[in-house]
């Protein structure tokens, strides 16, 4: 084969080669679009509409008033258990603790509550193993009321954003896992410093 029809056959080829560049982010993008489904949402805990918690006139069981605006500007993880904390409360307060920890220099940003339920007093042990949370009296307040119920309110771990709003649940038996990687995806993409 001489040099000359050689010439042309490499410009054919590198023509057949630019076109073939030109066309496979366009069929690229068509495939991803029409036969690839991403799941819907990435976030492991259950959205729900937000609803603003009231500046409800509340005390820590100590007896210290407390207000929810003492929490503006953080994001809170919260549970709504009673003051006597079966096993699965104490599991809860555990992954409240674990989560916030994890978020390492983030963890600043968080706050844990645990709005009780009932008259019960919790264990000084069990608040001294979760120092930093703020056990919030909730009996009789009209705040419970916000709090969306499917099977049992104690059964989920909420998370409450800085602006005072419930806005996430995580189900019963919450992966502590999947649950760290929605707190650091929501502190991540926050712009509450």
């Amino acid at each position: 084969m001489s040099e000359e029809n050689a010439k042309p056959e490499r410009r054919l080829t590198s023509l057949w080669l630019l076109i073939a560049l030109t066309v496979a982010p366009v069929l690229a993008s068509y495939v991803a679009y029409y036969f690839w489904q991403p799941s819907r949402h990435v976030n492991y805990g259950e959205l729900l509409e937000p609803r603003p918690l009231p500046d409800s006139k509340l005390t820590l069981v100590d007896g210290t008033p407390f207000h929810w605006r003492q929490l503006k500007g953080k994001w809170v993880l919260a549970i709504v258990d009673s003051g006597g904390c079966d096993p699965y409360c104490r599991q809860k307060l555990i992954y409240l603790r674990q989560v916030r920890l994890a978020q390492g220099k983030e963890m600043e940003r968080i706050e844990r509550a645990w709005l009780i339920t009932d008259a019960a007093k919790p264990e000084a042990a069990l608040l001294a193993q979760h120092q930093g949370i703020w056990p919030i009296r909730a009996a009789g307040s009209d705040i419970l009321k916000l709090f969306p119920v499917a099977g049992s309110v104690a059964d989920h771990i909420y998370v409450v954003d800085p602006l005072g709003n419930l806005m996430m649940r995580y189900p019963r038996d919450a992966d502590p896992r999947r649950m760290l990687k929605d707190v650091a995806r929501l502190l991540r993409h926050s712009q509450w410093q």
